[in-house]
């Protein structure tokens, strides 16, 4: 679990709850089933006449996956520099020939195995660049569709909560001359439509597009530094230079460094 996503989602509704709470004993009096069915039902139905449906479910599961660490970390990184060194090490002793077998079939990673094949295939050094990177920004183009779905539908949030809105003072007014007592029912849909919009735009939908968005782009620079070191195998270039090669996408602070490693 991400703890930062989580403490931010807590802090955010304890915000309004805490309003909620310190300003009204009358808790129940900000449930709505109408103004709840308006904009969340609004909201998808959007979603589905304007995207595939697999997407709009990838889209709305992002909303849990967020909560989820991401694939590729800083120390992630890390790692898979020392394991394409590792490879690198094979290749010195054994050729391009030592990749294959164990070596890949050991990988789980679809995108790395892809590259490993392409690299023991034989192709030209520019040719796998050229192809890897066409896969990397292939799976980026369709692993963020579902951000833009996040994303109009947090934009109808609000939208369909003024329908709620409107709909809810059209009740209103049309009791005013018949049944008095149903104008704060009305007034109810119509305000806390409005709510219900914000709300679920701002901590709901922007939050999981953004956070999937920030994810992608990290997977993708992760992916280019793999291609990158995929690239130098299939060139036979030696591991100290593929360490100082692949240092150049980390921080500083978290470089690899084969003699330390060679210590452990």
């Amino acid at each position: 679990m991400s703890l930062s996503t989580l403490l931010g989602i807590i802090f955010g509704f304890s915000l309004i709850f805490g309003a909620i709470i310190h300003g009204t004993d009358n808790y129940w009096s900000f449930l709505s089933m109408e103004g709840f069915l308006i904009v969340i039902g609004g909201c998808l139905a959007n979603a589905f006449m304007s995207y595939q449906a697999r997407y709009v479910i990838l889209a709305l599961q992002a909303l849990w996956t967020m909560l989820k660490k991401p694939v590729a970390t800083r120390e992630g990184m890390n790692a898979d520099i020392m394991r394409l060194i590792k490879w690198a090490y094979v290749v010195q002793t054994k050729g391009l020939v030592g990749l294959e077998g164990e070596i890949i079939r050991s990988v789980k990673d679809p995108f790395m195995k892809y590259g490993l094949e392409l690299v023991t295939t034989g192709y030209k050094p520019a040719d796998v660049r050229s192809m890897m990177e066409t896969a990397i920004e292939s799976e980026f183009e369709r692993r963020t569709v579902p951000v833009a779905v996040l994303k109009n539908m947090a934009s109808c949030g609000p939208a369909f909560g003024m329908v709620g809105t409107l709909v809810g003072m059209v009740i209103m007014l049309g009791n005013l001359q018949t049944d008095m007592s149903k104008i704060g029912s009305g007034l109810a849909v119509a305000l806390l439509a409005t709510l219900y919009g914000v709300v679920s735009a701002r901590l709901a939908f922007l939050p999981a597009a953004e956070k999937l968005q920030q994810k992608e782009e990290i997977l993708r620079h992760r992916n280019h530094m793999m291609a990158e070191g995929l690239v130098l195998l299939s060139e036979k270039q030696s591991p100290r230079f593929m360490q100082d090669k692949l240092n150049s996408y980390l921080d500083p602070e978290i470089h690899f460094n084969i003699d330390t490693q060679l210590k452990r």
